[in-house]
This record gives structure tokens, C-alpha cells and sequence, in this order.
């Protein structure tokens, strides 16, 4: 299973905080989207027009990264900001 969650204005996006996926041993991010676009076709886009950050296990991968069984997908608003 890889738990994926969702954070700040895409928790409304999807309307849950986070899901248990059952994709297999290994995955991809585009597996993911197309999982998760079952429900919430906009966020599903979202993912595939890399207009989210991704974080899996806590560091920050790109869109081609594989997600393995027990991975914990985080998925980011892009934010700016600073001083």
C-alpha cells in the first residue's frame, strides 16, 4: 500500500486529507494520478501538468521517480515566498 497525501488547498481538491493506494510493489507517478484521477479527475491533471510538488518519504522527487510498496507520498501545492 502507499499512502498518499494531500496538503493544504488540494485536501479540498481531492475532499479527503489522504488515501491507501494497492498499486503493486512498484509504481509510478502517472500510475498514481490515473488511480487517484478515478475520483478526482482535477487532481489527477494536476499531477500530470507537474503544477504539484511531490515528496515521497519526505524529499522531494520528480515526476519519473518509482514509488515502491509502503512509500508515503506527499502532494504539494507550489508555493513561493521569502524575503
Amino acid at each position: 500500500m502507499i499512502t498518499v497525501k494531500y496538503f493544504a488547498n488540494l485536501k479540498s481538491i481531492v475532499g479527503r486529507e489522504e488515501e491507501k493506494l494497492d498499486l503493486g510493489a512498484e509504481t509510478t507517478l502517472l500510475k498514481i494520478s490515473e488511480a487517484i484521477s478515478q475520483h478526482s479527475p482535477n487532481m489527477g491533471e494536476l499531477i500530470r501538468e507537474k503544477k504539484v510538488m511531490v515528496s515521497v518519504n519526505m524529499e522531494m522527487v520528480p515526476l519519473d521517480a518509482v514509488i515502491r510498496d509502503g512509500d508515503e507520498v506527499a502532494l504539494l501545492p507550489p508555493f513561493s515566498g521569502g524575503v
